[in-house]
C-alpha cells in the first residue's frame, strides 16, 4: 500500500491533522485569484471588448454562425464553461472516490486550469473566440479542482471543527485575491510609467493570475493525503458509477433538499460574482480602476466578513446564519438597481455589503454539506455539490444575458437575480438539517 494512504480520518493525529489542514487552505489561496482577477475584474470587461471590436454594425458577433451580441458574449461563455463541467465532475468524483487517489485528478484540474488562465496573455485584437475557448477550459477545469478539494473537508476535519476550518479556507482565498488585487490595481493605474499599454497591463494580470495559481497548488498538494476506502474498491467505472450515484443520492432526499436550496442561491451569488463588473462599466460608467478598488473592497471585507459568520454560526448555528446571510443579499442587490451612473462612491457602498456577506454564505454553505455527505462517499456527494455550486449555474449567467439582449439594460438584468435569493431562502428554511445529518449516517454537532 502507498505510504501517502491512510486507514481512515480517526488513525490521524492532531498535528498531523493541523498539518493537512492549514495544506488545504492554501489551495484557496493558489485558486481564488482566478476567481478574483481574471472573472470578476478583468475578463469581462475586456472580452466585452475584445467581442465589441470584433462585432458587425449592428453589434453582433457570429461564433458557429449563430448571432449574438457583444454584450452577451461573456455571459454565454460562462454557461458554455458550466455545462461542460457538468458532463466532467460526477466522472472525476467517481473514479476519485473508486480509487482513492484525489491528488493526481486535483493537480490536473489545477494545471489546466492555470494553464488556460495563463494563455489569456494572448487575447488581443478582436481575438474574441480564443478568449471564449480559454474561458470555457479555464472555468471548467476550476469547477472539477473545487469538487476534488471541497471533498477533503470531511476528511480532515471532525464535524466540530468544520465551520470554522471552512471560514478560514474562504478567508485565505479572499486574503489573496486582496493581495494580487493590490499589484494588479498598481500595473494597470501606472501601466503607462511601466511603459504598457492598458490591453498589456489587463493581459498581464490575467497571465499572472495562472501563474500564481500554478505555483500555490504545489503547497496542498505535498500536504494533503490521500485516502483508499476499502469498501469503495469495487466502485463501477465511469457512467455506470455515476448513474449509481444518482440512485444512492434518491436514499438521501434531505440531502437533495439542501442541494436544491443551494443551487437556487448560490446561481445568484455566481452570477453576481462573474458580472458585477461588466454592470459597473457598461452600466454604471464606472473605469477599471473603480471597479478594481471596488472588488478589493469586497476581498477585504470578505475575509473579515468569512471569521464574522462563522463565529455566528457557533452561536446560533449554520442554518440560521445561511438564512441571514441570504436577507441580506436580497437587500444589497435590490439596492443595486437603484445606483447611480458615475457615482463610484455608492458603488463601494454596494461592494461592502456584498463583501460581508460573500464568504461566510459560501463558506458555511460548505461546512453544512459536509455533514450531509454519507462515509466513504465525498468526492461523489462534492460532485453534485460543485454541479450545484458551478454546474447549474449556468441559469444566473443565462438570464443576466438573455434580460440584457431583450431590454438593452443592465438594470434590469441585475435585478432579475433577486429571484435566486428568495427562492433559495424559502427552500432552504423548510430543509430540517439535523434529520439530514442522522439520515446521511453522521453525528450530529451540538449546534448545527
Amino acid at each position: 500500500m502507498d505510504t501517502d494512504t491512510v486507514r481512515s480520518p480517526a488513525a490521524d493525529d492532531s498535528a498531523g491533522r493541523r498539518r493537512e489542514q492549514r495544506g488545504w487552505y492554501f489551495y484557496d489561496w493558489a485558486c481564488s485569484v482566478y476567481s478574483t482577477s481574471v472573472l470578476t475584474v478583468f475578463l469581462g470587461p475586456y472580452l466585452t471588448s475584445v467581442a465589441e471590436a470584433a462585432a458587425d454594425a449592428d453589434g453582433f458577433v457570429h461564433p458557429l454562425g449563430v448571432p449574438v451580441r457583444a454584450g452577451s458574449f461573456f455571459a454565454y461563455a460562462v454557461s458554455l464553461s458550466v455545462v461542460v463541467a457538468v458532463l466532467a465532475m460526477p466522472l472525476v468524483g467517481a473514479a476519485a472516490d473508486r480509487t482513492g487517489r484525489k491528488k493526481p485528478l486535483l493537480a490536473a484540474a489545477a494545471y489546466t486550469g492555470a494553464a488556460a488562465t495563463a494563455g489569456m496573455f494572448f487575447l488581443d485584437g478582436d481575438r474574441y473566440l480564443l478568449g471564449g475557448l480559454l474561458l470555457v477550459v479555464a472555468n471548467a477545469a476550476q469547477s472539477v479542482a473545487m469538487m476534488l478539494y471541497n471533498s477533503y473537508l470531511p476528511q480532515i476535519a471532525p464535524p466540530e471543527e468544520r465551520d470554522a476550518v471552512s471560514s478560514r479556507g474562504w478567508a485565505f482565498g479572499y486574503a489573496a485575491g486582496a493581495l494580487v488585487l493590490v499589484a494588479n490595481l498598481v500595473l494597470y493605474t501606472g501601466h503607462e510609467s511601466f511603459g504598457l499599454s492598458e490591453g498589456m497591463a489587463v493581459r498581464i494580470c490575467l497571465a499572472s493570475a495562472g501563474l500564481w495559481w500554478g505555483a500555490f497548488a504545489l503547497i496542498p498538494l505535498r500536504r494533503l493525503r490521500d485516502r483508499r476506502t476499502p469498501a469503495r474498491e469495487a466502485a463501477l467505472p465511469g457512467f455506470r458509477q455515476l448513474a449509481a450515484t444518482v440512485r444512492d443520492m434518491r436514499r438521501h432526499p434531505l440531502t437533495l433538499a439542501f442541494l436544491l436550496a443551494y443551487l437556487i442561491y448560490n446561481d445568484g451569488i455566481q452570477t453576481v460574482i462573474s458580472q458585477a463588473s461588466v454592470y459597473g462599466s457598461k452600466e454604471l460608467g464606472l473605469g477599471q480602476s473603480t471597479l478594481i478598488v471596488a472588488v478589493l473592497l469586497v476581498q477585504v471585507l470578505a475575509v473579515a466578513g468569512a471569521l464574522l459568520l462563522g463565529r455566528c454560526a457557533r452561536r446560533y448555528g449554520a442554518k440560521r446564519t445561511i438564512l441571514g446571510s441570504l436577507v441580506a443579499w436580497t437587500l444589497t442587490l435590490a439596492a443595486g438597481y437603484f445606483l447611480p451612473a458615475g457615482a463610484p462612491g455608492w458603488f463601494f457602498v454596494l461592494a461592502a455589503g456584498i463583501g460581508l456577506v460573500l464568504g461566510g454564505s459560501q463558506a458555511l454553505s460548505r461546512s453544512l454539506f459536509s455533514h450531509l455527505v454519507p462515509p466513504g462517499k465525498e468526492a461523489e456527494y462534492f460532485s453534485a455539490y460543485e454541479i450545484s455550486d458551478r454546474g447549474l449555474s449556468w441559469l444566473g449567467p443565462l438570464l443576466f444575458g438573455l434580460t440584457y439582449q431583450l431590454t438593452g439594460s443592465y438594470r434590469d438584468a441585475i435585478v432579475s437575480l433577486v429571484g435566486f435569493f428568495v427562492l433559495g431562502f424559502v427552500l432552504l428554511a423548510r430543509v430540517p438539517v439535523r434529520r439530514a445529518i442522522t439520515d446521511a449516517g453522521n453525528p450530529v454537532p451540538q449546534r448545527i
